[in-house]
């Protein structure tokens, strides 16, 4: 393109179309709308050049033209943009869209849009001209969800790949903030084998944007009616092979999709959008109540999602379904309505919603119960217009993905479930708030690594009496799950009950160590009991002659018979013979008369706490002793000093010195001391703040272990 017909296409203010849009589910479908709309009009006006990768009408497949590729682009991105403004900041939303023609010969950026200032081109590698579209929202604050990490990671991830489809389709793209507004951009270009310039008036000149002018006002109305109302393209349902040569790869494509879901919720949205349009035209699914079947009464089914082809269809859908539900047909393979029979999962048909009678002239539906162990778990209902019967190839599909969409939601349920309990334990094992020391500001932080197994960490702050005394413990079990939950429900109330008689900090450690000795040997005692009845021997001392428990010798080996059981040698009672060890850091406040408090701690194995000065020294504020539960003869000493006006004690888990960075770990070459130096000032919420912040920074990755700490610092 000339200078020329540059400037003139720049002077062109039908160039740009804007419009706002409320942040409601409706916004991406308005917006889809939106850009094929524009899209219809640049190229009708000659704005666009309907295609730049032929020179005739059979050159390009059916859906193959240039124009029909971008708008298929321009959409994507735009509904991705959109519904990620939508979701995550829930404004209005701003949606532009501008041709933007190539850069002039003296280097002149095309226009003054966000990023174009980037890059050095030169004058033999000019950007082509491009389709520009900015999404706006009025939530700055808020991050760009892109969610490409996967799992959640634990699993899942949950919001899907949007950014790098973004990445994938365009030429470039960023984000812009302004004041009160973030704006992401992306720039398609308009890419095509550059055309010799014809002859024409100006506003052909004006109008080829990417190299080719000319083109019949016809052949641009037609390109324009095509954009605008895309003709249907086939799915493949309708190719009559594809059941024989798609159905394996489409149910391990669900299978890999389906697998690891640890919500049924997500597990039937998940089914809908397989399902539609590959297989139906829509479908519903119902999820039972968590006590239904097996004879036991639940709640009500629900309906937890409902998908169309076409979306504005989805409401009237739920509403008919919801009034009406399917039921299913007494059938050889279903006689019960519940599908629970030898014949479970069979797809039976149903009237179509609101027809009232099966095999209705709109189409075939069909209905079939989600089984899974024998136990129903919800009902899967679909639908194809202008059928009269589900055809059976398609009958058997459906029941083998029924099979697949039933054992996932068993899963995610049965986690559901793990997680509850999980959380029910946890609630019951750590106190629902900590105590207020006098003149002490203290702040805790407790994030277990996996939500849903019961953590390690425990920790307590309460008062004792007699007496103005305060005492405070951080502990950390060996290993997690139910193991180190029975540990931590016996080691807190132990402690709590020890700091009321009086007792002071060492002697506190010395008694509970041996009560974990002792409840380690009652443990292996019973485990030693299990194996000798497996074996058919009788170790209570009588007839047999053979040995009691009390002949067993001395504590040793009663270890070394747990020790044999948790190396395999024991038929599988490993879970008898665990030694239980045990970090702790236990301490005792005692407020001064004025300000401060005289603190005394002991530290069993534990990281030591540190204490930060207000001048910014840092220096360990414990000395370093044997685990609890390790030998019955140690005996633990504590250390006191006065916590003055000003001061900080740290106390943290491992789950923050050992925060792991490839061979590295937080704490290396006092990692940690570094960080709580700089906290110099901070209140104690502050300071958990800043070491819980730069835990997190230290590596992408979430962390492995459970994360506690507990900030006390003298006002």
């Amino acid at each position: 393109m000339n200078p020329a017909r540059s400037r003139a296409f720049r002077n062109d203010e039908r160039r740009t179309a804007r419009t706002s849009l409320p942040g409601n589910p409706l916004a991406p479908s308005a917006a889809r709308r939106f850009v094929r709309a524009a899209l219809a009009e640049w190229t009708s006006l000659g704005l666009l050049t309907t295609c730049a990768l032929c020179q005739g009408d059979e050159a390009c497949p059916p859906g193959g033209h240039s124009t029909d590729v971008l708008a298929d682009d321009a959409v994507l991105i735009v509904d991705e943009l959109v519904t990620n403004a939508v979701v995550h900041a829930g404004t209005n939303v701003e949606l532009l869209c501008r041709l933007e023609a190539p850069p002039e010969p003296d280097g002149e950026r095309p226009d003054d849009v966000p990023g174009a200032g980037s890059g050095d081109d030169t004058a033999g590698e000019r950007e082509p001209a491009a389709l520009v579209i900015e999404v706006s929202d009025h939530h700055p604050a808020r991050s760009v969800r892109s969610d490409a990490h996967g799992p959640a990671s634990d699993g899942s991830p949950e919001y899907g790949r949007g950014l790098q489809l973004i990445a994938a389709l365009t030429e470039r793209w960023g984000i812009t903030y302004r004041t009160g507004l973030k704006t992401v951009w992306a720039r398609l270009p308009l890419s095509g084998p550059a055309a010799e310039e014809q002859a024409g008036s100006a506003a052909d000149g004006a109008a080829a944007v990417n190299g080719v002018v000319g083109e019949p006002a016809l052949r641009r109305g037609l390109r324009a009616a095509e954009i605008i109302a895309p003709a249907p393209r086939g799915t493949a349902r309708e190719d009559p092979d594809w059941i024989s040569r798609g159905a394996l790869s489409f149910l391990a494509e669900a299978s890999d999709l389906l697998a690891g879901q640890l919500d049924e919720d997500l597990v039937a949205a998940l089914a809908g959008q397989l399902l539609v349009p590959r297989i139906a035209d829509w479908c519903a699914i119902w999820l039972d109540g968590e006590g239904e079947g097996h004879g036991r009464a639940g709640a009500a089914p629900r309906l937890a999602r409902v998908w169309h082809a076409d979306e504005s269809r989805i409401e009237l859908l739920r509403a008919l379904l919801e009034k009406e539900p399917p039921r299913l047909l007494d059938s050889p393979h279903a006689q019960d309505g519940t599908g629970s029979g030898p014949g479970r999962n069979v797809p039976v048909p149903v009237p179509w919603p609101g027809s009232g009678q099966t095999g209705a002239h709109d189409g075939a539906a069909v209905s079939c119960r989600l089984v899974a162990g024998d136990r129903p778990l919800g009902t899967l209902v679909l639908g194809r217009r202008r059928l009269a019967r589900m055809p059976d190839e398609v009958t058997a599909l459906i029941e083998d993905f029924a099979r697949r969409v039933a054992l996932a939601i068993g899963a995610a349920r049965r986690y559901t479930r793990q997680a509850t309990i999980s959380r029910i334990l946890q609630r019951g094992l750590l106190p629902s708030q900590v105590a207020r020391i006098p003149g002490v500001e203290s702040h805790l932080v407790y994030e277990p690594a996996d939500d849903g197994v019961v953590g390690g960490d425990f920790y307590d702050v309460f008062p004792a009496p007699p007496g103005g005394r305060w005492c405070f413990m951080l502990g950390d079990v060996q290993g997690s799950g139910p193991e180190a939950a029975v540990v931590t429900g016996l080691a807190r109330p132990w402690l709590r009950l020890l700091a009321r008689e009086g007792y002071g900090v060492g002697e506190v450690l010395d008694r509970l160590n041996r009560l974990l000795l002792d409840d380690a040997m009652e443990a292996a005692e019973a485990a030693a009991l299990m194996v000798a009845v497996a074996g058919g021997q009788d170790l209570s001392g009588g007839e047999s002659g053979l040995p009691g428990l009390s002949d067993l010798g001395p504590i040793g080996d009663i270890r070394d018979i747990g020790k044999s059981l948790d190396d395999g040698r024991g038929g599988g009672l490993a879970d008898g013979g665990q030694s239980r060890f045990l970090s702790l850091l236990y301490g005792q406040l005692e407020p001064l008369p004025g300000a401060g408090a005289r603190c005394t701690l002991a530290s069993a194995g534990h990281p030591l706490p540190l204490l930060l000065k207000p001048d910014g020294t840092v220096r360990t504020a414990a000395e370093p002793q044997l685990l609890l539960g390790v030998d019955e003869n140690v005996a633990y000493e504590s250390l006191s000093f006065d916590l003055e006006s000003g001061d900080t004690l740290l106390c943290v888990t491992d789950g923050v010195t050992e925060r792991r960075s490839g061979r590295r770990l937080l704490d290396d070459e006092d990692g940690l001391t570094t960080i709580l130096a700089g906290c110099t000032g901070l209140s104690a919420q502050g300071v958990a703040e800043r070491i819980r912040r730069a835990v997190h920074d230290f590596d992408p990755s979430p962390p492995s272990d459970d994360l506690a700490m507990l900030v006390l610092r003298a006002v």
